[in-house]
């Protein structure tokens, strides 16, 4: 696969940032996801809040994706989490230009890179499939 050069998101104090160069050697697993999506909420931030407590090998970022004309705000952001602090850091896509740079399909979306920077996969969802590719996805990086 094509090595991914860039990924320019911002930060929820709205500044500009490439995901990349903060996640520089290590594998990167990238999850998009809006505040209005129930399976985003319910299940995938719970997931990479697990993942990222498991495997410490792996960053863990989360995406925030815009959809109709949302204006999202860093305290949208943080309320939805009960300890009113982000678990790992949380991104915003605000034109969906990230998110359609990966090609995902809806969200919640999981994209897995390599420490160079190449997608290993590309998985959508969060039921137990999903979560079970990503599971294998996982282990993978670990042998």
């Amino acid at each position: 696969m094509d090595k991914i050069r860039t990924i320019i998101v911002e930060t929820l104090d709205g500044k500009e940032v490439d995901i990349l160069d903060r996640c520089a050697g290590k594998p990167l697993l990238l999850l998009f996801y809006n505040n209005t999506c129930m399976g985003c909420t319910g299940r995938a931030l719970p997931m990479a809040y697990d993942y990222n407590m498991r495997h410490a090998h792996i960053d863990v970022v989360g995406i925030h994706v815009n959809f109709k004309n949302q204006d999202i705000s860093k305290a949208d952001i943080i309320n939805i989490f009960t300890s009113k602090k982000l678990p790992f850091p949380i991104f915003l896509d605000k034109t969906r230009i990230v998110y359609k740079q990966f090609s995902c399909d809806g969200v919640p979306h999981w994209i897995l890179l390599d420490e160079n920077g190449h997608v290993l996969n590309s998985i959508f969802g969060s039921q137990e499939a999903a979560q079970n590719r990503l599971m294998y996805a996982l282990e993978e990086l670990m042998e």
